[in-house]
């Protein structure tokens, strides 16, 4: 710290490393993470990873009646809803201590003059 108890530049280029860091690896753990959802109770259920790419997509035989296509697409839609669900929950778990210290017109609780 200088006088005046402000940090130094080079204290805050360190922390700003340091959550940048921080970010990147949790960014990487979101990709390699996978998360499922489903619907029809488990006849169709999506895989999504946790930066909601859509990984994969089963579906039982019995939730696939040629003559009720729409019910079928209904599930799909619902499976992969559910699963994004489940992938943004994933982000805000793995993300928000890493992003909260941002809005804060600072870098890690450190306040920068002017802002």
């Amino acid at each position: 710290m200088q006088p005046g108890g402000q940090p130094n530049m080079q204290q805050i280029m360190e922390q700003a490393q340091k959550m940048q860091q921080q970010l990147m690896t949790a960014q990487q753990e979101l990709a390699d993470a996978e998360v499922s959802g489903s619907a029809g109770g488990g006849l169709v259920t999506a895989t999504v990873s946790g930066a909601g790419e859509l990984k994969g997509l089963a579906i039982d035989p019995k939730a696939a009646d040629p003559e009720d296509t729409e019910t079928l697409a209904d599930l799909v839609v619902a499976a992969v809803r559910d699963a994004n669900r489940a992938a943004q929950e994933l982000q805000a778990e793995k993300m928000g201590p890493l992003t909260s210290g941002l809005g804060g017109g600072g870098l890690g609780g450190l306040s920068l003059p002017g802002m």
